[in-house]
C-alpha cells in the first residue's frame, strides 16, 4: 500500500488485523494474522525481550509450548542475545522492530501484516527482513506492506495499491502503482513551486 501520509493505510491495516472496527462495509479475512502495525504493539516495555516473546506468541495464539519451540529461531533472527533478558524500555526503536519482525516471521501466519516499521532498522537487518518477506511471498504468503520506501515495495511485492483519503486510487502491477505515484507527487511539488513564485 502506497500513498502520502494521512492517506488511510495504516488505518486500513488496523481494520484488517481488528485492532479497529470499520465504521461502515466489512472486512473478511480468512487464516493466521501476524500484524506488525505498530512499533511496540503487544509488546510491555517492562517485560524483558524474553517475557515480551511469549506475551506477543500468546497475543498470535501460540501456547507457551508453541513459543519454547520458536523461542531460540526468533532470538537468533533477531540478533539480540545479548539483551534478551533486558527490559523492553531499555531496546532502541530498532531493537524493538527487530524482535517485533522476528515474533511476526516465527509465526508463518497466512497473511503477514507490516506497516512501515522496519524503516527504523539497520540496512542489514532491513535486507534480512526484505529477504525473509520474499521467501513468505514465493511460499504463497499474503503479506500487507505499507511503506513509504518505494524501492522496498518494488523487491517485495508484486501488485500494489495507492491510496487517497481513504480510497484506493489505482492497483495493479507494483511497477506501474509507483509510477503513477511518483508522478503525482511530482507534479504536485511542481505546482507548488510554481504558485509560490
Amino acid at each position: 500500500l502506497v500513498g502520502r501520509n494521512g492517506a488511510g493505510k495504516s488505518s486500513l491495516l488496523k481494520v484488517i488485523a481488528r485492532v479497529i472496527v470499520p465504521t461502515s462495509g466489512r472486512v473478511v479475512v480468512r487464516g493466521n494474522v501476524a500484524p506488525i502495525i505498530e512499533l511496540g504493539a503487544g509488546f510491555h516495555p517492562e517485560l524483558t525481550g524474553r517475557e515480551n516473546i511469549f506475551l506477543n506468541g500468546a497475543m498470535l495464539g501460540f501456547s507457551e509450548a508453541a513459543m519454547k519451540r520458536k523461542f531460540d529461531s526468533i532470538v537468533d533472527f533477531s540478533e539480540l542475545e545479548a539483551f534478551i533478558d533486558s527490559p523492553l524500555r531499555t531496546y532502541s526503536s530498532g531493537m524493538t522492530a527487530r524482535l517485533a519482525f522476528s515474533v511476526a516471521a516465527e509465526a508463518d501466519p497466512d497473511l503477514l501484516i507490516i506497516d512501515e516499521v522496519l524503516s527504523v532498522g539497520d540496512e542489514a537487518f532491513q535486507k534480512k527482513c526484505q529477504d525473509r518477506m520474499i521467501r513468505f511471498r514465493e511460499r504463497g504468503i499474503t503479506i500487507l506492506f505499507v511503506t513509504h520506501g518505494l524501492d522496498a515495495a518494488h523487491k517485495i511485492c508484486e501488485r500494489a495499491v495507492w491510496i487517497e483519503e481513504g480510497r484506493a486510487i489505482y492497483s495493479g502491477p507494483t511497477q506501474k502503482v509507483v509510477t503513477l505515484f511518483r508522478e503525482s507527487m511530482e507534479f504536485e511539488t511542481s505546482l507548488s513551486a510554481t504558485q509560490k513564485r
